[in-house]
């Protein structure tokens, strides 16, 4: 039940992902593959919030589990305090540093123009990605996870109407392209955040986490949120990080390479929705069950999470292989795209099955507060998961669907670490 809204939310929220690569599909090659590395640099860098939202929100749920109600309305509010400052700098990066970056790592100069146009533009949505990171921290840990599908369902029909008005040039909006699916992600951002402020000020059962009683700056407190949710928040940027780098050596083998990964990426999210769900459900689970001194029930959780996980990942699969060709026309009408993706589509639809264990396994590790584990476990693998990449790209010039079987590595690492590190036992009494 836990889970259930937050996949419900991933859905909406990943309609953002499937539309912009949708409509961009139609503009062309270029587009799509600019979207690509743009679209993976902005959340590379938008995955620092996102970490430290996570890290607030293991917090935030120990806090529940402890019964100390008082202490989570002062915790997101720190977490807000550090969020914003943090937006700030990473907008400032995205606005006049990254451009000249882009232009030097990237061979196609037609996609590294339209890639910094695209960020041009993006960059805006980062305060509001920030302050939504910071809410959905607070409702996940207090296991009130309702509103995030609510809002993110909004978001996502926002992007849409939006995507197809500026796109395109449509409902007397002039035509603008790939700037025009940054805009309209900007603005999706801003209706979320503004929804989630509305929603938290006017219900009566949030009063009691004083939300927006301000608190005087804390120091110990901010101390303590920074050292259980920065292991988190570098996990995470170096893991979107390294999809940012995959991308960036796939662009090396060409431009339709580029725009076959960019697709695929959009489909392969699309089947991580219930694993993103599900390990956020775990992360909470195991914090609550350590606040309250249950041990015995984590494994339990953590296996069940599983199998409700692949079964959940199991039947998109078997959806989506039975009409490949249908599934791919959503993204391009280029008859050429679509037969050298079929190959790569086989390849994520299996190795999204092992990612299903490995995150939920990965995200238990998360949840007992080792964070600082969990990022060097990830640092790990990402670094042998971009050797490799590089290997198959630069050296070997292998094919595309060669090259995206090395997610199958990935998920095999990611599991079998963090399933040892659980059985080890040495996380029972870690206090934050």
């Amino acid at each position: 039940m836990l889970a259930s809204p937050i996949i419900l939310g991933s859905i909406a929220q990943n309609v953002i992902n499937v539309t912009d690569t949708a409509f961009l599909g139609r503009v062309g090659e270029v587009a799509l593959g600019a979207a690509a590395i743009g679209g993976i640099f902005y959340f590379a860098l938008a995955m620092l919030g996102w970490g430290f939202g996570i890290g607030t929100q293991i917090i935030i749920a120990r806090r529940l589990g402890e019964n100390k109600i008082e202490q989570i309305g002062i915790t997101f509010q720190h977490a807000l305090y550090f969020l914003f400052a943090l937006a700030v700098i990473t907008f400032v990066f995205i606005k006049f540093i990254s451009p000249s970056l882009i232009v030097s790592i990237l061979d196609s100069e037609n996609i590294a123009d339209a890639g910094n146009l695209y960020l041009k533009y993006r960059a805006f949505g980062i305060f509001f990605a920030f302050i939504n990171f910071a809410f959905r921290a607070f409702y996940v840990g207090i296991a009130k996870t309702k509103i995030i599908s609510i809002t993110t369902i909004i978001m996502a029909l926002f992007n849409i109407v939006l995507d197809y008005a500026l796109i395109f040039g449509k409902l007397g909006f002039n035509e603008m392209g790939i700037a025009g699916a940054a805009i309209a992600s900007v603005c999706a951002e801003f209706s979320a955040t503004l929804f989630f402020i509305l929603y938290s000020l006017q219900k009566r059962e949030l009063s009691k986490y004083q939300l927006f009683n301000y608190s005087k700056f804390n120091l110990p407190l901010f101390k303590k949120i920074i050292s259980t949710a920065f292991p988190v928040m570098m996990q995470n940027f170096i893991s979107l990080g390294g999809w940012f780098v995959f991308f960036v050596f796939v662009e090396h083998l060409g431009e339709t390479e580029l725009a076959i990964s960019n697709i695929i990426r959009s489909i392969y999210v699309v089947l991580m929705i219930p694993i993103w769900g599900f390990a956020s459900a775990i992360n909470t689970l195991v914090s609550f069950f350590i606040g309250k001194k249950e041990y015995s029930q984590i494994f339990n959780a953590t296996f069940k999470t599983i199998k409700l996980c692949v079964l959940s990942v199991i039947f998109i699969i078997l959806l989506f292989i039975s009409f490949p060709e249908k599934i791919l026309s959503i993204y391009t009408n280029s008859e050429i795209l679509i037969n050298k993706s079929i190959p790569v589509f086989y390849v994520v639809s299996g190795s999204a099955i092992g990612l299903a264990v490995s995150f939920i396994f990965f995200n238990a590790v998360s949840g007992t507060g080792k964070t600082k584990v969990s990022f060097l476990i990830e640092t790990i693998i990402i670094i042998i998961y971009l050797i490799a990449t590089y290997v198959l790209t630069n050296v070997v010039k292998a094919d595309i669907q060669v090259v995206w079987c090395l997610e199958y590595l990935y998920a095999f690492l990611l599991g079998i670490i963090s399933f040892l590190y659980l059985k080890m036992g040495k996380w029972q009494n870690q206090v934050i």
